[in-house]
């Protein structure tokens, strides 16, 4: 098992190598034994599937364990009471316990009077337990008929796609707008689509360093900026974060820069907070996350909340979650002020939520109690963030399968998954609130995808935005009338036999690092590491950015 993870991990230096602007000598060296590197890791898990193979994660035989199975019921927390059916039962027993036995021998009129009070007084009972049995019963009935019926109308479902070209390096964010799409790369560009066409309809060019991040402001928050501007009120506003540390506020129909602030850090998520006079949330390549007036522009609170790059930062109503490189997870709470507006919640280290490691990238989606988050791995992992418990739901059949963004989309749940055995791509479906598995999308030849948006049409269909070396748009189409080409669902079956899935601990998502440096030390360069390997607070810029 230490030859695979050795190859996975000069796979996963290969997958970052190819996506930096120069490369030296030696990383073209590296880059050009990929398929000799693919090809021996697929000879070693041909040999280790079978018996090692455990609810389609192959594992080391030493950590591998069953962990048991727990229901994820609707937003609810593993603090919570246990199930009516539970509570009642146990009212039940105690019932039984403390009613007193009728008397052996009843007779006379007197024992059969007391008999019936007994009657009288249990009955009741009975029929209510039955009843909350039944509707108990009747509510899981629907449940599952509602998930049957939505896993069967994905497995039809088919989508047509549409390249985007324009982009000169990769696209690391993208958000969806009406019937625009908003592109940030690495060229330092930010582009706007009109996804009816396909075609490009602004090149907003301003950035000296590569694009990490967009945020759209709800239309509300728009009509403010826009009066105080002296421009229509339909103008939508979009704002871009950049290694260059500044963060800028662009006007889509004019295709002008209307405000830049300068942030003394080089900027890798931003999000905006619709709460009160509204609140643009930075975080920096060293950890700090800022807050910024969205009606003064100036700076409310800088906090040193990571120890590395802030890797991703959502908001939900007044909360606000940030991610780092190192793992960890932060939950803030806006309290509406001018000056120190955030206040912490929470914070889960790396060592809880098991995040963190190789390419340093973390990317969270909040939803209610529950933060899913995606950090390079085969699988999803699920805070409760009030708690700090952990659960996780298996996104690739086998641990060469990349997380690289996690998304919601009404009641779906999308984790994007790459193989870095053999390169291919795909989403994967899960519904929600459950994270039951629905089905899988791909087609041959697909990129690497590195960032999502989503937005539905007013018939209901879905149109998705996905980036990475190549920006896609997804558009769903009837279920008759395929053409070459259109992408169909298509089910893994062995993902179908894996379930949400509670952590006591994290040993299993540890990679051992005994090989770290043998990669280097085959070719002579020995204490030479990759850029991608490298700790620090500027590692996730350096594995996504240069």
């Amino acid at each position: 098992m230490g030859e695979v993870r050795k190859l996975q991990k000069k796979l996963r230096q290969i997958e970052n190598l190819e996506i930096k602007i120069s490369l030296s000598p030696e990383e073209r060296f590296k880059i050009s034994r990929k398929a000799e590197l693919r090809s021996r890791l697929a000879e070693l898990q041909l040999q280790l599937s079978g018996p090692q193979q455990t609810l389609g994660i192959v594992g080391d035989g030493k950590k591998e364990k069953m962990k048991r199975q727990v229901e994820d019921a609707p937003e609810a927390l593993p603090s919570q009471t246990p199930p009516a059916s539970k509570i009642l039962k146990g009212e039940e027993e105690s019932k039984a316990q403390a009613t007193p036995a009728p008397a052996a021998k009843q007779r006379g009129r007197g024992g059969e009077t007391e008999i019936g009070r007994q009657r009288e007084r249990t009955e009741p009972a009975d029929v209510s337990h039955h009843c909350r049995e039944s509707d108990n019963e009747r509510q899981l009935r629907q449940e599952e008929a509602e998930f049957t019926s939505l896993k069967s109308s994905w497995e039809k479902a088919k989508f047509r796609l549409r390249l985007l070209e324009g982009h000169n390096d990769i696209v690391t964010c993208v958000v969806a707008i009406d019937n625009l799409v908003v592109s940030g790369s690495r060229d330092t560009t930010v582009k706007v689509w009109h996804v009816p066409t396909a075609t490009e309809h602004k090149n907003l060019g301003g950035h000296t360093g590569g694009v990490t991040c967009l945020s759209a402001p709800p239309p509300e928050y728009c009509k403010r900026l826009a009066r105080s501007l002296s421009v229509s009120d339909k103008e939508r506003f979009i704002l871009s974060g950049s290694a260059d540390c500044y963060v800028k506020i662009w006007a889509l129909n004019i295709g002008q820069c209307v405000k830049s602030i300068y942030t003394f850090n080089a900027v890798t998520a931003l999000c905006f907070v619709p709460e009160e006079d509204g609140y643009i949330i930075t975080g920096s390549d060293g950890g700090k996350v800022q807050a910024w007036s969205w009606h003064t522009f100036e700076n409310c609170q800088s906090i040193n909340a990571h120890q590395e790059a802030v890797t991703s930062i959502q908001s939900q109503g007044p909360l606000v979650f940030s991610g780092s490189a190192e793992g960890g997870v932060s939950v803030w709470e806006n309290r509406c002020s001018d000056r120190d507006p955030l206040r912490l919640l929470h914070h889960w280290s790396g060592q809880v939520t098991g995040c963190g490691g190789e390419g340093g990238r973390l990317t969270l989606s909040p939803r209610g109690d529950r933060v899913f988050l995606a950090h390079g791995r085969a699988w999803l992992k699920i805070l409760h963030w009030r708690t700090g418990t952990m659960s996780r739901l298996t996104n690739h059949s086998s641990i060469t399968g990349v997380t690289d963004c996690v998304h919601q989309t009404g009641g779906l749940l999308i984790g994007s998954c790459y193989d870095l055995a053999n390169g291919e791509s795909s989403l994967n479906l899960f519904s929600l609130p459950q994270c039951r598995y629905l089905t899988s999308l791909t087609w041959p030849d697909a990129p690497r995808i590195l960032c999502f948006a989503a937005w539905t049409t007013g018939s209901g269909d879905h149109r998705w935005v996905t980036g990475g070396r190549d920006l896609i748009v997804w558009e769903q189409l009837p279920t008759s009338g395929k053409q070459k080409g259109d992408v169909t669902a298509k089910r893994d079956s062995r993902l179908e036999s894996c379930s949400l899935e509670s952590e006591g601990d994290t040993e299993d998502d540890e990679e051992t690092d005994d090989d770290e440096g043998e990669d280097d030390n085959d070719h002579g360069r020995a204490g030479q590491r990759d850029d991608v390997e490298d700790s620090g607070s500027g590692s996730w810029l350096r594995c996504v950015l240069q």
